[in-house]
């Protein structure tokens, strides 16, 4: 007998998802997940542009629902599509107003769908569209700490509005650099993953001030909900496993993490 899954919390305080990939979802229509979002409190979306296929239907989205947010950037998976017609689309959309950060950019040997060297030239430029015109970035990477560090060394201090280095999977040092230029760092539902204590090891030495969140969505589902595709009216339970291993009260954790999107994005 298949055990009930368990209602998802109602909270008061509101909460922002701050990455997701709305053109992905596909068990239900988009209307229905906005609805479905929008009763649990989920005030705000921002939906993640990752490549060539996707940076005008992110845009599209964001223009046709008041909750819908986006980004512009191509992911480093993408990074070999990376031209200057793909940035002639980016810098064409880069000014509407919903548009609140460049992304979805970074580093990614695990998989290296695209070579080392097209990722950190993607993700160098695109960085420099960050700076150029004044948007926070939103950092993809995994298994390249060493290049991630090095390559936003040299661009931290130009960024004034600085970054998430989102679904934080990786090491110690990485977490304390990025905490220490005050980015922030973005967790999802791997944080209720029994094998995922590294993600808890991250966690535990973030400040709450530091501290976003996100699904990723239709990915990472959290549990309860494992095996059904993930929404961002499932970030009640991210939340609630985040202030567990906090020690503090989820509308508390709630309240800094919805100042801190508002802070990054300018909500």
């Amino acid at each position: 007998m298949t055990k009930p899954r368990p209602e998802i919390p109602l909270y008061n305080t509101p909460i922002i998802e701050t990455h997701f990939h709305l053109d992905y979802l596909k068990s239900l229509s988009r209307d229905e997940i906005i609805a479905r979002s929008l009763k649990q409190n989920i005030e705000k979306m921002i939906t993640i542009a990752v490549s060539p296929d996707n940076l005008e239907t992110a845009v599209e989205l964001a223009m046709e629902y008041p909750t819908i947010y986006c980004t512009q950037g191509i992911h480093p998976h993408n990074a070999k599509d990376w031209n200057p017609d793909v940035k002639s689309i980016i810098l064409n959309n880069i000014k509407k107003h919903k548009v609140v950060a460049v992304g979805e950019i970074g580093l990614d040997y695990h998989y290296s769908k695209s070579p080392k060297e097209n990722q950190i030239a993607a993700f160098e430029e695109q960085l420099q569209l960050a700076v150029d015109f004044n948007l926070p970035a939103v950092i993809h990477t995994r298994d390249a700490d060493e290049d991630t560090i090095a390559i936003i060394k040299n661009f931290s201090s130009l960024l004034k509005r600085r970054a998430v280095i989102h679904s934080f999977t990786s090491g110690l040092e990485l977490a304390k650099f990025a905490i220490g230029l005050n980015f922030y760092i973005g967790f999802n539902g791997i944080i209720t993953f029994k094998n995922a204590q590294n993600v808890r090891d991250a966690l535990n030495i973030t400040p709450v001030e530091n501290i976003l969140l996100e699904t990723d969505a239709p990915f990472l589902t959290p549990d309860p909900y494992r095996g059904v595709e993930n929404a961002p009216y499932y970030l009640p339970f991210v939340a609630k496993k985040i202030a567990e291993e906090k020690h503090i009260a989820v509308e508390d954790l709630l309240q800094h993490a919805y100042e801190n999107t508002k802070n990054l994005f300018s909500f």
